[in-house]
Formats: structure tokens, C-alpha cells, sequence
């Protein structure tokens, strides 16, 4: 039996991965928890897999809790599962956070493909992350470059702070910001930055201690 821990916040999806890990034969849950960083304080040497959400109860950060899982028990294996389309989520996860990614809308019997070759030793990661709708375009119109502005905007930085951050104008960060609001038909900034939260496509909250 591979002993498992799921670190999932919504009780619904919480439930059908119990029912489906259960249903599988191969897996023993040791432990099922909401809270990303309770979850990482019952990792030990007979885990060997940790099923885990990013944006966790409490706004606890899973990538932040499973550097800190991978750190203390390399041989642990870590699938993140997760609704967010955040380009930065996947990149992270990739650096080390996880051995592999899962998005939450492409069915549980990837999810349990993706596990098993993640416990055989592969790493299964998306090449991008999903392209979400922004009113009158898609996410992926945007350059990379423009999410990092957008990221820092949403996060309070002032234009200055956010240029001297990324090496360009005050003016070339206005530009971005005017260029997606245009791109996405939006009426303003404030309706970028609305839409970009409720999809998903930018998380600033998550806490990482």
C-alpha cells in the first residue's frame, strides 16, 4: 500500500478524491487535510506520496508547504492539484515545489495517470498553463511581460516601484496596462485586475509561513 496524504480545501472535491484514491486499491490515506501547513507537520519517512492543493485553507501556500516536505523527505512524491491557471503556479512547481502537476478540469483519471507515473519515477508537468477567457480575448494574448506587470499591479506596487522592479519605463508599465485593457475590451484597469482574480489567472494572497 503506498501511503498518501490529500491536502485539499473544498470539502466537495476533498471527498471525491478520497472516494477515488479509495477505489483505486493501491493507496492508504494517512492522513486528509484542508490546511496545507498542518498537513506538512504529519509528513514522516513511511509517506510516500502528498496529494496537494495550492490555495489551501487559511490561504496557506501547498507549493511553499511542499518545498518544505520536499526538502525534509526528498524521496516523497508531491503532485500538486490545482484550479489555478496562474503561470507562476506551474513555473514553481517545476522549480522544485513538486514532482509533478495536475489542473483540476482535466478529469480524475489523468489525475490517477499523472500519480501513478509520478510514483514511477517521471515527472509529469503541462508545457504552459491554460489559456482562460478575459472578456474579449485570451490570457495567452498577454505576454509574459505583462503578466509580471499585472501581477505586481494587482499586488498595490506603484508604476515606479513596479518599473524599477522589472527594468523598464513608468511609462512602458502605463503602456502594458492600457495595451491588455485594450487587448481584453475591458472599461478599465480595475476591470482587468476583477477578472484576472476571479479566474484565477493571478493569486497574490497565498501565504508561504
Amino acid at each position: 500500500m503506498i501511503n498518501t496524504i490529500l491536502v485539499e480545501d473544498d470539502l466537495y472535491i476533498q471527498k471525491h478524491f478520497v472516494d477515488r484514491l479509495a477505489a483505486d486499491g493501491e493507496f492508504h490515506l494517512v492522513g486528509v487535510f484542508r490546511d496545507a501547513f498542518e498537513a506538512e507537520k504529519h509528513c514522516e519517512a513511511t509517506v510516500k506520496l502528498v496529494l496537494m492543493d495550492v490555495q489551501t485553507q487559511h490561504k496557506h501556500s501547498g507549493l511553499a508547504a511542499a518545498e518544505r516536505i520536499k526538502k525534509a523527505f526528498p524521496q516523497i512524491k508531491i503532485v500538486v492539484a490545482t484550479s489555478l491557471v496562474d503561470p507562476e503556479v506551474l513555473q514553481r512547481a517545476k522549480m522544485g515545489a513538486a514532482d509533478s502537476l495536475w489542473y483540476k478540469d482535466h478529469g480524475t483519471e489523468e489525475l490517477m495517470s499523472v500519480v501513478k507515473r509520478t510514483l514511477a519515477g517521471e515527472k509529469v508537468f503541462p508545457d504552459i498553463a491554460p489559456a482562460i477567457e478575459m472578456e474579449g480575448t485570451m490570457s495567452d494574448a498577454f505576454s509574459p511581460r505583462q503578466l509580471d506587470i499585472l501581477r505586481l499591479y494587482i499586488k498595490g506596487f506603484t508604476y515606479q516601484e513596479i518599473a524599477d522592479k522589472l527594468g523598464i519605463s513608468k511609462n512602458g508599465v502605463r503602456w502594458n496596462l492600457d495595451d491588455m485593457v485594450e487587448k481584453g475590451g475591458f472599461e478599465s484597469r480595475e476591470a482587468l485586475v476583477a477578472t484576472a482574480i476571479e479566474n484565477k489567472l493571478m493569486v497574490t494572497t497565498l501565504k508561504d509561513e
